[in-house]
């Protein structure tokens, strides 16, 4: 039987981790049994990186904590070696780790926590697909400036539009009325030829005159 000083030392540890988890969004449950050491730190380096708690606990222990915050059906989750990641941000640990299992085959995900209800590992996965804040974010922002922005562009494009078509057709006119002003050049020798006839034509009447005294 443990002595009084090991129980009291296991209920300072259930304390502290409950202390710890309470304020957390989302508990992730992974088997990480056979991971090599360089992929152990480089999740563990992530996970850090991210702001997310992780740690290999005693299931007897977790069994424990989560009776003290209350959350109730996970019991079932803790057999064999488990892990638990958590964090503030309710998607970043979900996401993270479904992003290592399946780049390592040792790690599996067992289930976890979402909003202090027992979440399967299909609600796991599902969160980790939820896109972060910041493209959330980005997402909203572009859909509510978009109609914004195409209307611009389409103002733009009307109006480069317009002043191809009001700027072409200026020149024009100078090109079709150019052989109009040439037209009175072609018809002059035609007038010239016309004059030598009319004169021709009243020469015979001068010469007729004479005619007149021999009646």
């Amino acid at each position: 039987m443990p002595s009084a000083k090991i129980l009291a030392e296991k209920q300072e540890r259930i304390a502290k981790l409950a202390e710890e988890m309470k304020g957390a969004e989302s508990f992730v449950f992974v088997a990480s049994r056979g991971l090599t050491v360089a992929q152990d730190t480089a999740m563990r380096k992530e996970l850090r990186d991210n702001g997310v708690k992780y740690e290999v606990i005693k299931n007897t222990t977790l069994k424990r904590v989560f009776e003290t915050l209350g959350v109730e059906g996970v019991s079932d989750l803790f057999a064999g070696p488990t892990a638990v990641a958590y964090a503030d941000n309710v998607t970043t640990p979900a996401k993270i780790l479904a992003k290592y299992e399946k780049e390592y085959e040792p790690l599996e995900i067992k289930g976890g926590v979402i909003a202090g209800k027992a979440a399967s590992i299909d609600e796991i996965k599902t969160l980790a697909a939820i896109p972060d804040v910041e493209t959330l974010y980005s997402q909203v922002v572009y859909g509510l400036l978009f109609p914004f922005t195409k209307l611009a562009m389409l103002v733009k494009a009307v109006a480069e539009k317009k002043e191809e078509e009001e700027g072409a057709p200026a020149a024009a006119p100078v090109a079709e009325e150019a052989p109009a002003a040439e037209a009175p050049a072609e018809e002059a020798p035609a007038a010239a030829e016309a004059e030598p006839v009319a004169v021709a034509a009243e020469a015979p009447a001068e010469e007729a005159a004479p005619a007149e005294p021999e009646a």
